[in-house]
């Protein structure tokens, strides 16, 4: 806003609310001033209600649409105070439980108390009639809560940072939250708040802190660490992460460095020289690296001796699953069967699920309790329906949930309570993090076997580490690499130009034919036209494949060809707006019932209900996709159908849920549709590498569409240069081999 000008002050209470988005407290309201005259006003009133008292300053301004609104800059909230206010305020629905007839039963018991009563007093409640003690608990910690949450949001606001930080502060300190962030402003920063470091640097200097005092430059260097961990390194040379804090917030490396030992002296970082790198670690990284490495490199020795006549076990295998075993196939059975860990990798085509398939069957044969499980519910549900058994994903497996603190993720199983097997097969190994394969290995029995199955030549994971490229690349652990592509492939494109474009080679895409096409387009929204008419009408009339079965990918979330982008208009083809439909504003997105939807981010804590009712459970992770079934306006509530796993979840939570018609292919990773979109437009070389292509083509089973311009393929093609992870797994487990 131009600093010239003058705000002006309107003030009034709230005769009603228009809009209002959970997510960052935008508000759109009618306000009654003193003259009893209505205006529109809008702006940042997280939790606002009506009743409400506000005084605010900001200008008027002219909508196209909506005409004369005054939008608030700053705004002082007053609670009413008068019982035809606090009335109004109640019976408006601000606070769970209480409708217009309690409304007028608290006003008329407690007249201009009533708030308070509802803050500090539920014993008092309860003395009404019809409300009973628990009923009154709840509906006094629903106000707390929200009176709590809004002072909060206030705060943070009035230094201009988002509302939904504020939220997710009150999520994990409740009460305390605003003591907290006054006595450290960069808790901000933590994973689990996910404010950036500008943000609580900006709070921190408002609040007075010195730029040079060390508890801002120690700030600076955790989330320099924590930073880096999202992509995907565990270490940083010490060298480097002076460097990038002292650039970060304006102070000399030399004052950098010193915090650097201050951390490491106070044990808040490790610092360890590792195959001549000074590196600076978060302790929860080095545990797990060095754990990691230390358990693995024992099982890499540990052999067995079943007394078993393995060529007869092969023989009455083969007879039982109809197939003849090739030679490599043989070979992974007889690792699998002396060793105690052991590696499967290779491409589409080259028998991979036949092989996994028999390892199971030879396991069962030697009486072994076999688990199945893989990073991500799509990637578990891919391996159910390919292996024929049941497969969980690892945190489902690990029975995590989160702490107490709500800050943290804590697993069922670890080395004081192991899983109940004998061995532990697991899929998609290239999505797997160093903290994912720590905590599945403490969990291990001491004698389990353990199988890493996937391919090495994907994506690598969104976590820290580079593990199973890492465990290949050591040579200390047993392994078979499948290379050659079984005679029922070799007929598909899909399989031919996946490998093709491993090898760095360029397949003609001009080819339209088979299983593989290319529809040449230059310009973004001659692509999106394309995608939106092949998923809407060409594949379902023409082949025959229903829009359900087809999945859009793209590199990028931004962008005209980004998933945020060709969601909207996906969403306006496939399910479009009906005055049969409930919809729900949240963000920059609006839910819709019937839509598809993905969870962003794992929820152990979230219960679900099957379709008959008659089993429970808890969790829903990153990347499972469901349907909307049903939005309840007036319960604030949001139904998903995650393929026969039905969850609720309240709309403050809706930050979890994103649309997934289209989705990137990181996000897809792990995952096999019978039909794939991939939308290629120029983006940037970090994203459009030939790892990503090849992970894209490769989530196809029938059919695969690139739409976009060869020229940008085969740039991805030519771009092998690999971001360089810092992570020391690969030297540890030589050093522990004594290689």
């Amino acid at each position: 806003m131009d600093q010239e000008t003058e705000l002006l002050e309107l003030s009034g209470s709230i005769e009603s609310i228009i809009y209002k988005n959970e997510e960052n407290g935008y508000t759109v309201l009618r306000l009654r001033d003193g003259n009893d005259q209505i205006h529109t006003v809008v702006g940042t009133f997280p939790y606002a209600a009506q009743g409400e008292r506000l005084i605010l300053s900001g200008t008027w301004m002219t909508h196209s649409v909506h005409g004369k609104q005054f939008k608030a800059e700053f705004a002082q909230r007053l609670m009413p105070v008068d019982e035809t206010a606090i009335y109004e305020y109640l019976a408006g629905g601000s606070v769970k439980g209480i409708g217009p007839a309690t409304a007028s039963l608290l006003v008329h018991r407690f007249g201009d108390k009533t708030l308070e009563i509802l803050e500090n007093a539920p014993e008092e409640l309860a003395k009404i009639k019809g409300i009973g003690p628990a009923k009154a608990e709840q509906i006094c910690r629903s106000f707390r809560k929200q009176t709590g949450v809004r002072r909060l949001m206030e705060f943070v606001c009035s230094f201009g940072l988002r509302p939904v930080l504020a939220m997710r502060m009150y999520k994990y300190y409740g009460d305390e939250a605003l003591d907290v962030l006054r006595e450290n402003p960069y808790i901000v920063t933590a994973s689990h708040i996910g404010g950036s470091f500008g943000e609580a640097d900006h709070l921190a200097q408002e609040m007075g802190m010195d730029e040079h005092s060390p508890a801002r430059i120690q700030a600076a260097v955790r989330f320099e660490l924590r930073h880096n961990c999202s992509n995907g390194h565990c270490f940083i040379p010490r060298e480097k992460l002076a460097a990038s804090t002292a650039q970060l917030i304006g102070v000399e490396e030399s004052d950098a460095e010193e915090q650097i030992r201050q951390l490491s002296e106070q044990g808040l970082i490790v610092c360890e020289d590792i195959a001549k790198v000074h590196a600076c670690y978060l302790p929860e990284l080095y545990e797990a690296e060095t754990d990691a490495a230390q358990r693995l490199a024992h099982m890499s020795l540990q052999r067995f001796d079943e007394h078993v006549d393995l060529n007869a076990l092969l023989r009455r295998i083969e007879e039982r699953q109809k197939i003849h075993y090739a030679q490599n196939q043989r070979e992974i059975l007889k690792l699998a069967l002396e060793h105690q860990l052991v590696v499967l990798t290779g491409g589409p085509g080259t028998g991979k699920t036949t092989a996994l398939r028999a390892i199971i069957e030879m396991f069962d044969q030697i009486g072994l309790k076999t688990l199945l499980a893989a990073p991500t519910g799509r990637a578990a549900k891919r391996m159910t329906e390919l292996s024929g058994r049941e497969s969980s994903t690892v945190h489902r497996l690990l029975e995590a949930k989160f702490a107490e603190d709500g800050a943290r993720v804590i697993f069922g199983r670890d080395e004081n309570e192991p899983l109940d097997c004998g061995a532990v097969i697991l899929d998609e190994c290239s999505m797997v993090d160093i903290l994912l394969l720590d905590s599945l290995l403490r969990a291990m029995p001491a004698d389990a076997r353990l199988v890493l199955v996937g391919d090495a030549d994907q994506l690598p994971s969104v976590g820290p580490g580079n593990v199973f490229s890492a465990i290949i690349r050591s040579e200390v652990v047993p392994k078979v690499c499948l290379t050659e592509i079984f005679r029922q492939n070799e007929g598909s494109r899909i399989v031919r130009n996946a490998h093709m474009i491993n090898r760095g080679e360029h397949p003609d895409l001009s080819e339209n034919s088979g299983d593989f096409f290319r529809l040449k387009r230059l310009q973004a929204a001659g692509t999106v036209e394309t995608v939106t008419e092949l998923v809407s009408k060409r594949l379902p009339e023409k082949m025959h494949i229903p829009s359900g079965d087809i999945q859009v990918l793209s590199p990028t979330r931004k962008g005209e060809l980004g998933t945020a982008a060709l969601n909207k208009r996906l969403q306006e083809v496939l399910n479009p707006p009906d005055k049969k439909k409930r919809e729900k504003a949240f963000g920059d997105a609006t839910f819709r019932e019937g839509d598809r939807v993905m969870q962003i981010r794992n929820n152990y804590d979230i219960t679900w209900r099957n379709t008959a009712n008659t089993a429970v459970g808890s969790g829903i992770y990153n990347g499972d996709i469901g349907r909307i079934l049903q939005i309840d306006p007036d319960g604030e509530t949001l139904t998903v159908d995650f393929d026969g796993r039905i969850a609720e979840y309240s709309f403050d939570t809706l930050n979890e849920l994103e649309h997934a018609w289209a989705m990137t292919v990181h996000k897809a990773q792990g995952s096999e549709y019978r039909a794939v979109i991939l939308a290629l437009s120029n983006s940037s070389p970090m994203l459009l590498t030939r790892d990503l292509l090849y992970t894209a083509v490769t989530r196809a089973r029938e059919l695969l569409i690139l739409v976009g311009d060869d020229a940008t393929a085969y740039r991805m093609i030519d771009n092998f240069r690999q971001t360089r992870r810092y992570s020391a797994l690969r030297v540890r487990l030589r050093q522990l081999r004594g290689l």
